[in-house]
């Protein structure tokens, strides 16, 4: 057996995780095992299972041609920092309870180096149409190389000071800049602490006014764009009240920051009208109205019978124009008998000249 990829050492933070990662190749495919010694000088190696250190110990192995196998641990202390040791054999005794395997085990190490995180403190004020996020890490922390400000995916500010103090200012008001920001100090490993903008619901309809016809289903949409998220969701209908507990027609469904309203088989009289989404959370609640029209499903048909209509006007009036319109005058070229009249005349005037000769 022999390695083809080996554990990299790494350094974490309390809090966070880490994932070693061991390829061995060999003929029969060899067995992989991870094991673990601890700073302590009296601690000795000791195996590591899947499910080990209160089921923060994930160990996922494959062997297809090769081996492969991967511990991952979860919610580091202090305790988890020590050497990790990736061990390869294809012996066929390496786990038998009395013979010596024949070859030994191969072994690949990686230190994890688990460092406490420092306490960040965080907030955010508003004040002149601005709002000033600021983080301050305690304690003493060298080789801070720079910060940086982050929006989702989204870098916003970076600069390359070393201070244990960062701020970044945005112009506008909370309920238009509402979300989680993070601010990133450039370290071994790196730091992070988080600054919440938290309002109520700013809540929005996909569209102020709804259209549906006579029979089918309608669909009312709301949405929050505001942070933090909706806990709960709720429909009501001007002069009826909560949807919720509402005839069987009435389908709500929610999740997160999007909520939507189907009314089954619309009807004229009793659907049409206003319809209010409201949203709660932990800083208050918000809504917004969506007006439902409903239209006869005969509604759809009315263009294309206005379009026929206006065909069969104009077709009656051009074919009265037709109708009643003068005949043209005859052309010169089709008068077939002024010919002959012209050859007529030569005869009789050849006659009488004969007769008057005779004379």
């Amino acid at each position: 057996a022999g390695f083809i990829k080996s554990p990299l050492s790494q350094k974490r933070l309390t809090q966070d995780s880490v994932e070693l990662y061991c390829e061995a190749i060999g003929n029969p495919i060899p067995e992989i095992q991870w094991w673990f010694e601890g700073n302590d000088p009296n601690e000795t190696y000791a195996q590591l299972w899947d499910g080990a250190r209160q089921d923060r110990v994930k160990i996922n192995a494959t062997y297809n041609l090769h081996s492969t196998s991967t511990i991952y641990i979860a919610n580091l202390t202090s305790d988890d920092s020590g050497m990790y040791e990736c061990r390869a054999s294809n012996d066929p005794d390496r786990n038998h309870l009395s013979k010596s395997p024949k070859v030994k085990w191969i072994r690949s190490q990686a230190n994890v180096f688990v460092i406490e995180r420092p306490d960040i403190k965080a907030q955010v004020t508003e004040a002149s149409g601005k709002l000033v996020l600021t983080c301050n890490m305690s304690g003493t922390y060298t080789n801070i190389n720079g910060h940086e400000w982050v929006h989702g995916d989204k870098v916003l500010h970076k600069d390359e000071t070393d201070s244990a103090f960062t701020t970044y200012t945005i112009e506008g008001k909370m309920e238009e800049h509402s979300g989680m920001y993070e601010c990133v100090y450039k370290t071994s490993p790196e730091i992070r602490g988080q600054v919440n903008i938290s309002v109520a619901p700013q809540v929005m309809a996909y569209k102020k006014s709804e259209h549906g016809n006579e029979g089918d289903t309608g669909v009312l949409t709301c949405k929050n764009p505001s942070f933090p998220p909706v806990t709960t969701w709720t429909w009501y209908k001007t002069g009826q009240g909560d949807l919720k507990n509402a005839s069987g027609r009435y389908i709500i469904k929610s999740s997160g920051n999007k909520t939507e309203l189907r009314i089954l088989k619309l009807n004229i009289e009793e659907d049409t009208g206003d319809y209010s989404c409201n949203a709660t959370n932990s800083y208050g609640s918000g809504d917004a109205t969506v007006n439902l029209r409903v239209r006869s499903r005969l509604a759809a048909l009315w263009p294309f019978l206005g379009i026929v209509a206006e065909v069969l006007v104009l077709v009656t009036i051009i074919f009265i124009y037709e109708k009643r319109r003068k005949p043209d005058e005859v052309p010169d070229d089709d008068d077939g008998g002024s010919a002959p009249l012209k050859s007529n005349a030569t005869n009789h005037k050849d006659k009488n000249v004969r007769q008057r000769n005779a004379n």
